[in-house]
């Protein structure tokens, strides 16, 4: 359990400063093949982290609220249910677009690269589940470990663009404290209000988009995280309705 609510982005924070400060400093000496090796063990770290939010799906808290079967089906609901909102919203699309609309305006413009640097990282920190998921798990006193590991993809990911586009990159921290602070605000007050076994619900989602991720770093496959958001939110509500029952 963290010593205090929003430290694992505060972790996140001095992460991204830290690696922009060496990639400033080291500049491109940064091989292409080391910086493949790095993204690989992300992608397996990042399996290993999903593993951990999965096992609430097996939890005597969370099967005992439902009905017998039950615990996979209400996953199975909320997931197909969150993907097919997700979709119909055209969620990942939608935050594709915003990205590259924002880079196509900044590069248009002749202006330094800080200002590249800043969207670029904003958009790189910011858009991404486990910003969400992490702040969530984090302000619902679910342990910290979704916003380490994020720390820890984001020291790389600003060491690498700083190297070329400068404390652009470092300013990021601005938007994404003030993000993930309302993230975990309302982790906070989720985990204030519902019982454990709709937490449970929300972890073991969150787990499964953490799979998907990996399989991302690991270019195994390019599942669409972004749609699939819905789900957080609809998996309290669908283990209320079945635990009803």
């Amino acid at each position: 359990m963290a010593m205090f609510i929003g430290l694992g982005t505060v972790i996140n924070l001095v992460a991204i400063i830290v690696g922009s400060t060496i990639g400033i400093a080291v500049g491109h000496r940064l091989r292409k093949d080391s910086q493949i090796s790095i993204t690989d063990v992300l992608g397996l770290i990042t399996l290993l982290g999903a593993t951990s939010a999965l096992i609430p799906l097996w939890s005597r808290d969370f099967t005992s609220a439902l009905p017998q079967g039950a615990p996979l089906l209400v996953i199975l609901l909320t997931m197909l249910l969150g993907g097919f909102l997700g979709t119909a919203l055209k969620l990942e699309s939608r935050l594709d677009n915003f990205g590259e609309g924002l880079r196509r305006k900044f590069k248009a413009s002749e202006e330094s690269p800080f200002v590249e640097g800043f969207v670029t990282a904003s958009l790189l920190f910011l858009i991404g589940p486990l910003a969400i998921l992490g702040s969530i798990s984090d302000g619902a006193s679910q342990g910290i470990d979704q916003l380490l590991l994020k720390s820890s993809l984001d020291f790389f990911a600003a060491m690498a663009f700083a190297s070329t586009l400068g404390w652009g990159v470092a300013a990021s921290i601005i938007p994404l404290g003030i993000y993930q602070g309302a993230w975990t605000v309302v982790g906070w007050i989720a985990g204030n209000v519902l019982e454990q076994y709709q937490i449970d619900a929300m972890t073991i989602c969150g787990g499964l988009m953490l799979v998907g991720i990996g399989l991302r770093l690991l270019d195994i496959k390019k599942i669409a995280v972004g749609n699939l958001l819905p789900a957080l939110f609809l998996a309290p509500l669908i283990a209320t309705l079945v635990h009803s029952f």
